[in-house]
């Protein structure tokens, strides 16, 4: 027994100080990064360079912060951050041993307001009078809405090519829940509300029928109107191929003149090694995003003055918040921080999100609020800032957003899972003991109760009201003229300037030059938030799963039934009144 007990001791010991060492290792690997970090000229660019730009992976507003600490150990998500993408190919510009750019986007993976910034971006470089020349063993139409900008595409010759017009595909439930027992109770206010629609119906409505056409129409008009002027075509030329689909193959996409070349990879080498000045028999000078970044510092210790980028991406959710996770707990100490900060001479909130908690929405508009009071808030919005999303950006002096950014959505909503009829059909009958009729409120295996609706209601129509509120004074307009742009109806950026929901199209540049404007500042360096500290635990993050608490019947719910229910995803966050669009409106 006491060998026993000797043995696990000293094993428990062995652990802890396994432990011990591993926690000291990842902090000195994360100090030694952030040194490297810190150099302000650590790589060196030979002449005759290009920059090599691979979009055929992730993009996020901002790259990901503990990327290097976790590439380290072979678990990053290689995400690539638009900030550090549009930095890189700033500097390219402006650097004279860049001649021109490589460029990959086949399967561009960025959304379509993203993927616009690094149009626009590519195309001040190749006006700069560099070269940009594209690649592709297939050519998506994202992608090529990217490549499109280039002096010369090329093509393989045995690949595709996309270019078939937009489309936005919306799966409708009714009939599904009927049959299964399973359904989400739905309260909402807009008649433009169509997120829950899909759970209320088995068909479109001829109001989101209508804003789809129109945020379609609208979306294209900006990519077809961009292709035709750098490909010298009409737009009627590329709504003819569009709408026949006539350009799939390579040789058809060369006759339409849509791109320049068929050819291999190696044959598309050599047009650059020709374009940068450099002998066929050498290699080709390629400098990463990274490298690029690397070889000049951005902040200048000798200007005191800053402006604060804080980065709101993901959903709006009740809690602490993250990088991916917009919640009060991290996203209020941000805002304070800046607004306390002398230093700091105004904020730039960029926003990414399609909204959710009405609360913590109200919460960070509050917060927004009380930093206008001190400094300028100017906002720029991503790909998407709906419903919650925008409710925090009226808060804002300025709003900027892209002309494919999608927004509004002024409307509010409640979903609520009922297992009723899958209950029952399983055998399973849930009983309930109160002191008073309505104590229960709401279960998951009831009817949902009139009382429990009413309040529900009431709540409701209560943020509906206070939503109207805050966009009718931040952005001046009465009450009447909100509720003509309300009901939960969704705009592009370009839409939105008309009817006043924005102040401007243009990028986080622009809103960050916007920012420097209003606070009268012409030098200044540009820190970005929230900063997240790399330690064992925000590691262990990174790799982990996240615990969820489970639902009895998930173990007992068919296998067709969980798709449904993963796409009124983050139930268990969601309860309560949201300003959200819940499901992904995917343009294709």
């Amino acid at each position: 027994m006491n060998f026993l007990k000797s043995f696990f001791a000293s094993l428990l010991g062995s652990f802890a100080a396994l432990g011990l060492i591993l926690f000291f290792f990842f902090m000195s690997i994360a100090g030694i990064a952030t040194a490297f970090s810190s150099q302000e000229t650590f790589t060196s660019i030979k002449d005759n360079s290009v920059l090599s730009l691979d979009l055929n992976r992730p993009i996020n507003d901002r790259n990901q912060q503990l990327e290097e600490f976790q590439s380290l150990f072979g678990i990053s998500q290689q995400v690539m951050g638009l900030n550090t993408l549009i930095d890189g190919i700033q500097k390219a510009t402006e650097d004279d041993r860049i001649k021109g750019i490589k460029l990959r986007s086949d399967f561009a993976m960025s959304g379509w307001a993203q993927t616009h910034a690094i149009r626009n971006a590519l195309k001040k470089f190749r006006e700069s009078g560099k070269f940009i020349y594209a690649y592709g063993d297939v050519m998506t139409q994202k992608g090529y809405y990217l490549a499109s900008v280039a002096d010369s595409i090329v093509l393989n010759p045995a690949g595709m090519f996309d270019f078939k017009g937009l489309s936005a595909e919306v799966l409708y439930y009714n009939d599904f829940q009927e049959k299964f027992g399973v359904k989400m109770e739905v309260i909402r206010h807009g008649k433009y509300k169509s997120a829950v629609e899909p759970y209320l119906q088995s068909e479109m409505s001829s109001e989101n029928r209508k804003q789809l056409v129109e945020l379609l129409t609208g979306f294209w008009e900006t990519l077809s109107k961009d292709i035709a002027t750098d490909r010298e075509l009409s737009q009627e030329t590329l709504d003819k191929i569009a709408s026949e689909v006539n350009a799939g193959l390579p040789q058809k996409a060369l006759e339409k003149k849509l791109i320049d070349r068929v050819g291999y990879e190696d044959e598309f080498i050599a047009m650059l090694k020709e374009g940068a000045g450099i002998s066929m028999d050498n290699p080709l000078n390629e400098v990463s995003i990274q490298e690029m970044n690397a070889s000049k510092n951005s902040y200048d210790k000798t200007i005191k003055d800053r402006i604060a980028v804080i980065y709101a991406q993901g959903p709006i959710l009740y809690g602490e918040g993250s990088e991916n996770i917009i919640a009060q707990g991290l996203f209020v100490k941000e805002i304070e921080k800046a607004a306390n900060d002398d230093w700091i001479k105004a904020i730039v909130l960029r926003v990414n999100s399609p909204g959710g908690s009405a609360l913590t929405s109200e919460i960070l508009w509050r917060s927004l609020e009380k930093a206008k009071e001190k400094k300028p808030v100017v906002v720029s919005m991503g790909n998407m800032a709906t419903s919650g999303g925008y409710y925090i950006a009226v808060a804002a002096d300025k709003i900027f957003a892209d002309p494919l950014t999608l927004t509004g959505s002024i409307g509010v909503f409640a979903t609520l899972p009922n297992f009723e009829g899958l209950s029952k059909d399983l055998g399973i009958n849930a009983e309930h003991v109160s002191t008073h009729k309505n104590a229960m409120g709401y279960s998951l295996y009831e009817p949902l109760p009139s009382s429990y609706r009413k309040t529900t209601k009431e709540g409701i129509e209560n943020v509906y009201s206070l939503f109207k509120e805050r966009v009718a004074s931040g952005r001046k307009l009465s009450l009447e003229a909100v509720e003509t742009v309300a009901q939960g109806r969704v705009w592009t950026g370009k839409k939105a300037l008309e009817v006043g929901l924005i102040d401007r199209l243009g990028s986080l540049e622009d809103a960050v030059e916007a920012a420097a404007e209003l606070a009268g500042i012409e030098e200044f360096n540009r820190l970005e938030y929230p900063k997240i500290e790399a330690s064992l635990e925000s590691l262990i993050q990174g790799i982990g799963t996240v615990s969820v608490k489970q639902n009895p019947l998930e173990k007992l719910i068919p296998e067709q039934i969980k798709p449904f229910l993963e796409n009124g995803q983050l139930i268990n966050q969601l309860m309560g009144i949201q300003t959200r669009l819940p499901f992904e409106l995917t343009i294709n």
